[in-house]
């Protein structure tokens, strides 16, 4: 499970990748969790379904389309609670402890119990969900556990991906000048070993994963 510092980084983080995307987003209310949707298709595609061609699951690519999830599900969490107080930070971990509780999706009074499907079936029920504007923790919990990915690593993918974001906007990405190759590697190379270099239990990890990537960018 989350900690209660760790829950707090990341809605602060996307708070912010909210901001610098559009100061005005609480307002324009965007629609993440279509937003959720559409990834969670897209994770049914990187898993592979169609039964009239030879497919791989791409887990890699599956766990990328979950850090994307949750960025739309934390900037749903915060549009719908007061972002700049504790109540978003209070709905995450309400909704975290539904975990050890809930083994199951009702929806239209049909009940789906989630050790008994697959990971594309679980995908469609999250997409189902995502449509009527439901977010279902132990649901996403268990596509997490399919796609091989813990608590922890979802954390540490999650703000080095964040972290990495609001380094390049603040390097003159949107103006063209950012550099994204450094001395012969992409920025991405950089980023994973700095996330699996850094304690994600450090309460600065964000801090300490921006620093690194300051360190590493050619002057």
């Amino acid at each position: 499970m989350l900690s209660k510092d760790q829950a707090l980084t990341m809605l602060s983080l996307q708070a912010r990748m909210n901001a610098k995307v559009d100061p005005n987003w609480v307002q324009a209310r965007y629609p993440y969790l279509r937003a959720v949707a559409i990834e969670g298709a897209e994770a049914i595609e990187h898993h592979g379904w169609k039964w009239w061609k030879k497919q791989d699951k791409d887990l890699p690519q599956l766990q990328m389309e979950l850090i994307d999830i949750w960025h739309f599900i934390l900037s749903e969490i915060l549009l719908r609670n007061e972002h700049e107080s504790a109540e978003p930070l209070d709905a995450l971990l309400a909704a975290m402890a539904s975990i050890t509780t809930q083994d199951s999706v009702m929806i239209d009074g049909n009940e789906y119990y989630l050790p008994d499907l697959d990971l594309v079936r679980k995908l469609e029920l999250m997409i189902a969900l995502s449509a009527l504007r439901r977010i279902d923790m132990p649901l996403f919990a268990s596509i997490m556990d399919d796609c091989e990915m813990d608590w922890t690593e979802l954390y540490r993918q999650y703000v080095g991906k964040n972290v990495l974001n609001m380094f390049r906007q603040d390097h003159g990405y949107k103006e063209g000048s950012y550099l994204k190759e450094w001395q012969g590697r992409e920025d991405n190379e950089y980023l994973v070993d700095i996330i699996h270099e850094l304690d994600p239990q450090d309460a600065d990890f964000g801090t300490r994963v921006y620093d690194a990537l300051q360190a590493a960018y050619p002057a």
